[in-house]
This record gives C-alpha cells, sequence and structure tokens, in this order.
C-alpha cells in the first residue's frame, strides 16, 4: 500500500517540474530577445533589484558605458562649450614640477594707491619747482627780492587796492627820460611837465623802507617833488595837501617828499609824519605792473 501511494506521487512532480523548466527558459529567451532590440529588460539596468533589494549596476561593460556617458551629459547641462574645455585644459596644464602652470600677475595701471601718492608728489614737486623758476626769473628781470608786494590799504585808491599785487623793478635797472639824478625816480612835479605817468597820475610810484627801518612795514606811495638838505620845500608844494603851513619844517636831509594817492597829507607833513624825505636808499623800488586782487593769499600768510 506504501509502496503504491509512492508511485501514484511522482506522475504529478514530474509535471511540476516540466513547468518550472518551461518558464526558467521563457524568460530566460525573452531577455535574450530583449537586448537583441535593445530593451532592457532589467540586466544592467539602474532600477533592477536583486533578491536583497540592492540596486543592479549591471555588468562591467554596462558600468564603463554609463561612466563615459554623465560627463558629457554634464557638460552640456552646464553650457560648457569645447572651447571653454580647451581654455580650462589650458590653464590648468601642469608644469615641469607637477604643479599647475600660474598666470603672470598683471602690470598696474596707475590707480593702485601706491602709484597715486607717486603721482600726487610728482605733482606737488612740479608745481613748486614752476613757482620757484617763475620767482628766479621775474628777480632776474627786477633785480628786487620778492619782486612782487601786495597792497595792504587804501592809501592809493583807486590807483591801486587792497589785494592787488604789484610788481617791482630795482628803480635804476631801466631809468626813464626825467629821472632825478642817478635815482631813476621821476616825481611828480616833473612828470607833469614832461607827460610822464604812471598808475593814472604823473610820477613814479615806489616802495620805500620809512625813515630806512627795514623792520617796519614798507610803504608805497607817490614821489612827489624832491628837496635838498636845510630846503624849505613849502613853497613848492601844494598847501592842501601840508595840513597847515605851520606843520611844514625844513628838509633834514635831501630826499623824496612822497604821499599816497587817496591820502589828504604828505607823509612828511602834518602832526602824524610817515616818514622824512625818502632817501635813494631807502628805496626798494618802483612799481611797475598792478594784478588786481592776487595779492589777496600773501596778505593771509
Amino acid at each position: 500500500m506504501t509502496g503504491s501511494g509512492d508511485d501514484s506521487s511522482r506522475p504529478g512532480d514530474d509535471k511540476d517540474e516540466r513547468n518550472t523548466q518551461h518558464r526558467d527558459r521563457g524568460e530566460g529567451e525573452s531577455e535574450d530577445a530583449g537586448r537583441k532590440h535593445g530593451t532592457d529588460t532589467g540586466a544592467g539596468n539602474p532600477e533592477r533589484k536583486s533578491k536583497d533589494g540592492i540596486p543592479d549596476e549591471g555588468t562591467p561593460d554596462d558600468r564603463d558605458r554609463r561612466e563615459r556617458r554623465e560627463p558629457a551629459t554634464s557638460r552640456e547641462q552646464s553650457g560648457e562649450t569645447p572651447q571653454d574645455r580647451k581654455q580650462s585644459v589650458t590653464e590648468n596644464r601642469p608644469t615641469a614640477g607637477g604643479h599647475p602652470e600660474e598666470k603672470p600677475p598683471r602690470v598696474g595701471d596707475g590707480t593702485e594707491e601706491g602709484d597715486g601718492w607717486k603721482l600726487f608728489v610728482q605733482d606737488i614737486v612740479t608745481s613748486v619747482s614752476a613757482v620757484v623758476l617763475i620767482g628766479v626769473y621775474l628777480f632776474a628781470i627786477s633785480g628786487v627780492w620778492p619782486p612782487m608786494v601786495a597792497v595792504e590799504s587804501e592809501s592809493m585808491s583807486p590807483n591801486m587796492k587792497v589785494n592787488d599785487l604789484v610788481f617791482v623793478m630795482e628803480s635804476e635797472r631801466f631809468q626813464p627820460g626825467g629821472a632825478h639824478g642817478e635815482t631813476g625816480v621821476v616825481t611828480a612835479a616833473t612828470g607833469a611837465e614832461i607827460g610822464y605817468e604812471q598808475f593814472g597820475r604823473p610820477g613814479d610810484v615806489i616802495v620805500f623802507a620809512p625813515n630806512g627801518n627795514d623792520d617796519r612795514t614798507p610803504i608805497i606811495h607817490r614821489a612827489m617833488l624832491w628837496v635838498e638838505k636845510g630846503e624849505n620845500w613849502c613853497d613848492r608844494a601844494e598847501e592842501a595837501h601840508l595840513g597847515g603851513n605851520d606843520q611844514c619844517t625844513e628838509a633834514a636831509h635831501a630826499g623824496f617828499i612822497t604821499k599816497g594817492d587817496n591820502n589828504p597829507q604828505y607823509d612828511q607833513a602834518g602832526a602824524g609824519q610817515l616818514s622824512e624825505p625818502v632817501k635813494p636808499n631807502w628805496i626798494v623800488g618802483t612799481a611797475e605792473i598792478r594784478l588786481p586782487r592776487l595779492g589777496w593769499l600773501r596778505l593771509r600768510s
């Protein structure tokens, strides 16, 4: 009985085995057909999973093909062109020592801080040199240092005004006709006779040290007349500018009687005399050219 039971189960088992083998052969043929027609049925498909649940990366040939495709796809997505790749390779080309080749530093364009200071110093030096050269040139012409003086009062108005800059020349350097002796100065009295005018009126305008004192501020006034030592010059002067006949005295020495064009009296007359008759060696020079308002900075310094 027992033996007949074992024999009765064998036909069914043989049928199951044949079905299983047939199914395995069908799956194998399907995979071969898929590869033949370019259809991935699971072999080498990254999405296919093994029995353990781990993604199946396929065969080594599949991985190599995928690795070759991925860099190209990344470059296409980033917009990198073949020319960009060539430039990148050139810039990062290793040198003989194995390190990437470094670009040489760019030459400065003059805007760096160091170059800016250098240009600033050069401008200052150039400006100072130009001023010095102009000063030397003016001194060579005038023979007086400084060759320019600034007007600081209204005593010569309207012919000279405050803040005017006046070019002064040594009186003996270019002596005009009608100058008194070797002084090179033409007085207002002589100028009225010969038609010689400077700054709107007859006679020269002179710069002198009052009473020969170089420590006092020089005065720039017009030379009115020449007097000799002991002369009572009031007889030749205009009475309106004397400040009263009792204020006029004999000249202590020979020299020029002076007056500001805007002053009411002579510098050597009245109670507040500015100076005795001006000796020739007290004269700094004669005024030649007036530059309006350019003496402002000098007066403030």
